[in-house]
């Protein structure tokens, strides 16, 4: 790691790339946590996390890998802070009184979401990661801090827990007509 503060024109460049990285940074903080404003906030602290330790980033190495990585810790630490508080699940109440939209389409979206929300910490994390934000095995292990064979595991099981819980076969659920499956929109939060 590096102990010196970047030069004032390598901080802007870092800072205009933080910036682009930011849609990305936002899907994978709702994948995370289903409460819209608490993911929000979750890109903020990891945003301020990262302008504060500009000087740790490594030139060169994968600055999308480093904000990914940062945001991920950062949940973990608050869901290990949490622990012993109780929270009403998000949402949960309201979706029993709400009624099913008319259109197919929307209704699917709201499946999704729902089967989505059903997965583990770990599938919902390489599922974006892999899926929707569209970073390699590799990467996602990097971010992940696992081996990449993990992460092929992950995604796996994942896809096959999703199919099931949308009740549709694997082959269904992974095939190249089934790529609305995991759409940008639906892990940002926006139908």
């Amino acid at each position: 790691m590096r102990d010196a503060a970047p030069t004032d024109a390598q901080a802007a460049t870092l800072k205009k790339e933080i910036v682009a990285l930011m849609p990305s940074l936002r899907a994978f903080s709702r994948s995370l946590c289903p409460n819209p404003s608490r993911a929000d906030d979750l890109v903020q602290d990891t945003l301020v996390k990262a302008i504060a330790n500009l000087h740790r980033f490594e030139p060169g190495s994968n600055l999308r890998a480093w904000l990914f990585t940062i945001l991920r810790n950062t949940y973990y630490s608050e869901i290990r802070k949490r622990q012993r508080e109780v929270e009403d699940v998000e949402g949960e109440h309201a979706a029993r009184l709400a009624t099913r939209p008319n259109q197919p389409s929307a209704a699917d979206l709201e499946d999704f979401k729902t089967a989505f929300a059903q997965l583990s910490d770990d599938h919902r994390e390489v599922l974006t990661l892999v899926g929707a934000a569209g970073a390699s095995y590799e990467e996602a292990a990097k971010i992940c801090g696992c081996a990449v064979g993990t992460v092929k595991s992950r995604v796996n099981r994942a896809r096959a827990r999703l199919a099931a819980l949308m009740n549709m076969s694997l082959e269904d659920a992974v095939s190249p007509g089934a790529s609305e499956l995991l759409p940008e929109g639906v892990i940002a939060g926006h139908p």
